[in-house]
């Protein structure tokens, strides 16, 4: 093999890790357990320590859709080489390590996904639309469903009518349904990807694997036992003490929110590496996730704890309660990035939901409209500098 082909390889390995490490270290390992730590749940560096074991497993189990849309599919006729690797990856850190140096809110999806697209059309790419259709129309409909489902929900839970041992359990028992109906890597037949209510099926041999029942009536079925079991236990936690039983609620969604992290974030580290591999071709896309979920759990543990502790400043004033209501639907739209495959920012994710949360505590008067435009200025001009850059440069690089 080609030494020069193996050192650009390892360059852009390493360039990687660190984007891997910068995305532990930022929003996708601060943001899960924030809430927790400002409602005193959870101390700041045991919350770095969860969260980067979470977010480990996540990209581990479920990185691979969005790694595929990174690496083949926002370009579609070339394969992005080695130097384009560097450059997509070297410009994504560069902007996110600004962002954190200056406190603008730099997405990493935004910037990586700009440098890719960048960086293939300089090499010749054509453009995928209907992928840009999709990432675009999730982008911006990430603020108004994240938001108006954070809204409802901390609209709800302070209520005398619904009561928290009703309404809390009624959540989690979503959020079991959701989990239990998503896949997992090596789950389903033969290593395939699976859910977990399908492998139950499997191993108890019903439906499409015994039993004459209908796929869909079992599902329905078990899923709703699911539900309703998460929620007792829930409601009987409440029950006992309601400080105590929230707190629980809390983490454990923290660490939902946490593993979603990793599943969505860590193919914005790893995913263009994986048309490089074919070059070097002894190196498994298992094997790369596992690193760049190695990188992110890095980041949580060294870099996460500073910013843990500042964001939690931000989500003290929210309470336990409606940090539950900014969580749930972090997690929810993570999932359906995760299957969907599309880069989404977690720090968009998490934002939205926090305005929609705290909006439902304070009305307008806590809703900051000047930093939402600075917000999302700094969010479209991330994608934009990324872009014009990458095209830029990989116009002007040898091998470009």
């Amino acid at each position: 093999m080609d030494p020069s082909i193996v050192a650009l390889f390892l360059l852009a390995a390493l360039a990687s890790a660190f984007m891997a490490w910068v995305i532990g270290a930022g929003s996708s390992g601060a943001t899960p357990f924030a809430p927790a730590v400002g409602a005193n749940a959870i101390s700041t560096m045991r919350a770095a320590f969860v969260v980067g074991l979470f977010g480990f497993a996540g990209a581990v189990t479920q990185g691979a859709n969005v790694s595929e849309t990174l690496g083949s599919g926002l370009v579609a006729g070339v394969s992005l080489p080695a130097t384009g690797v560097i450059v997509a990856l070297g410009i994504g850190a560069s902007l996110m390590a600004i962002g954190i140096r200056t406190g603008y809110p730099i997405a990493t999806a935004f910037t990586v996904t700009g440098a890719v697209i960048g960086v293939g059309l300089a090499i010749g790419g054509a453009p995928v639309w209907s992928t840009y259709g999709l990432v675009a129309a999730v982008w911006v409909l990430t603020p108004f469903v994240g938001g108006g489902i954070a809204y409802a929900i901390a609209s709800l839970l302070p209520r005398d009518d619904v009561p928290e041992r009703v309404s809390v359990p009624l959540l989690a028992g979503l959020v079991a349904v959701v989990l239990a109906n998503v896949e997992f890597a090596s789950l389903g037949p033969g290593g395939s990807p699976g859910s977990i209510v399908g492998a139950i099926g499997r191993v108890a041999g019903v439906g499409s694997w015994g039993w004459p029942v209908p796929d869909i009536a079992y599902s329905l079925g078990l899923s709703l036992g699911i539900a309703l079991a998460v929620g007792a236990v829930v409601r009987r936690d409440i029950g006992k003490s309601e400080t105590a039983g929230l707190r629980h609620v809390l983490l454990s969604l923290g660490s939902l929110v946490a593993f979603s992290a990793g599943g969505s974030q860590v193919g914005l580290a790893v995913g263009p590496l994986l048309p490089l591999l074919e070059e070097v071709g002894t190196i498994s896309p298992f094997v790369v996730l596992v690193g760049g979920g190695l990188g992110m759990l890095a980041g949580s543990w060294t870099g996460a704890p500073r910013m843990i502790k500042s964001l939690a400043q931000d989500y003290s004033s929210l309470g336990p309660r409606r940090s539950i209501g900014a969580l749930v639907p972090s997690f929810l739209i993570a999932q359906l990035a995760v299957l969907l495959g599309v880069p989404v920012s977690f720090n968009e994710i998490v934002v939205s939901a926090i305005i929609g949360s705290g909006a439902a505590v304070g009305g307008g008067s806590a809703v900051d409209a000047r930093k939402i435009g600075l917000t999302v200025g700094a969010w479209a001009g991330s994608f934009a500098v990324a872009f014009v850059v990458g095209f830029g440069v990989m116009t002007i690089v040898p091998g470009g």
